[in-house]
């Protein structure tokens, strides 16, 4: 089975220069945990999280209205094609300590996997446990303090 059969499409994004109060706004309209920041030529430049909201803005002290999603997002991504098989995704999860990855084609976002897609089809769910273990136990390993 290949990421395409089970990805999430179309891929709800953000741009980097929305402000981190659109960003928040977006993720609770949609009760998603992320966003892919695209570029005005729809080639992804970043992650946005609920987590990158709270620990870089909030946290931190800046406004989130007078914030850009630029200087929150994570930068450093990891992401799929969507001809790549489910177990591999699954795997790349797990060894990344990932539970959503974007899908891009050709450069551009077409989609997003995540470890709730993986669980959803019979044939995956194995893949999304073994990802799911490979997550929690080694966060288990950190300290958390």
């Amino acid at each position: 089975m290949k990421v395409r059969d089970i990805m999430s499409k179309p891929a709800i994004h953000i741009s980097p220069i929305e402000s981190a109060e659109v960003a928040a706004r977006t993720l609770t309209h949609y009760n998603i945990g992320v966003l892919p920041v695209c570029g005005s030529d729809g080639k992804v430049c970043g992650l946005i999280t609920d987590r990158d909201l709270v620990t870089r803005c909030m946290a931190s002290g800046k406004t989130p209205a007078q914030t850009t999603v630029r200087e929150i997002m994570t930068n450093q991504i990891t992401s799929v094609q969507p001809d790549m098989e489910v177990g591999v995704a699954a795997h790349l999860m797990g060894r990344q300590q990932i539970r959503r990855l974007p899908v891009v084609e050709n450069g551009k976002l077409c989609g997003m996997v995540s470890l709730g897609d993986l669980a959803k089809r019979e044939e995956s769910v194995m893949d999304a446990a073994d990802a799911l273990t490979d997550i929690t136990s080694n966060l288990s390993d950190r300290s958390l303090w």
